[in-house]
């Protein structure tokens, strides 16, 4: 049994049709690259998996269990973490903070209630740890480069034990030293047994660090094949409509 499982899953707004009839199996340990021009449909994937939107038709399953996901919280609870492109990071706050940026936890004394520091600073370190990350829980994230600022999105995933994480172009216009940090992050999501689906545009990246390939062509699945039997020429062709279907 695959861990998510995806079932003719449509989404419709209004007259258009963003999405139409996507299957999809994502296993334990497993890292998917979704990849598809603009407009294609990955986003408004994502989103459905993620509880921003609900399919029009089709059905979500999570360790065989059939979801219904009417936000994001909802599918937060069930294990799905995502890392947004624009990561969604307060400058002006420490990477703790980042990391826990609404699910502070909190100490009492006696009526009052104040954040626990001291906690979210030794967590986040010791998820730091975890990651391989050179990020430290008190630095500014204002002071951070790009891959530190991933380092810290990716944290708040590992806050509870995650069972999938969709990264919505965790390398784009960071350094070439940086996007390494990240896709070595990835890897260590993957070793850890979640499952990661990796939307991205750069071919090199999803053929370094994925298992599989899926290509989305005008809202539809057009490919689903192992990266091994695939090649950067055969996804280009798929995703301009060169080749229609592998």
């Amino acid at each position: 049994m695959a861990l998510l499982e995806l079932r003719d899953i449509s989404k419709h707004f209004g007259a258009i049709e963003a999405l139409r009839g996507v299957d999809l199996d994502l296993e334990r340990g497993e890292v998917v690259g979704l990849m598809g021009d603009n407009g294609a449909g990955k986003s408004t994937l994502v989103k459905c998996i993620a509880g921003n939107f609900r399919p029009s038709t089709g059905e979500i399953r999570l360790d065989g269990e059939v979801q219904h996901f009417h936000k994001p919280a909802d599918a937060r609870e069930r294990g799905i973490e995502v890392v947004y492109q624009d990561l969604a990071l307060c400058n002006n706050l420490t990477a703790a903070e980042n990391v826990f940026l609404g699910r502070e936890p909190k100490k009492s004394y006696g009526p009052f209630k104040f954040l626990d520091y001291a906690q979210m600073y030794t967590r986040s370190g010791e998820i730091f740890a975890e990651l391989k990350s050179e990020t430290r829980p008190r630095d500014l994230v204002k002071r951070m480069s790009g891959g530190q600022r991933q380092a810290v999105a990716i944290a708040r995933t590992r806050l509870k034990d995650a069972k999938v994480v969709l990264m919505d172009e965790p390398t784009a216009a960071i350094s070439v030293r940086q996007v390494k940090e990240v896709l070595d992050l990835i890897l260590r999501l993957r070793d850890k047994g979640m499952a990661v689906v990796l939307i991205s545009h750069r071919m090199p990246d999803v053929f370094t660090v994925c298992d599989r390939v899926v290509v989305m062509r005008r809202g539809t699945k057009v490919a689903d094949k192992a990266i091994a039997d695939s090649s950067p020429e055969e996804v280009t062709g798929l995703i301009t409509g060169a080749i229609r279907a592998a």
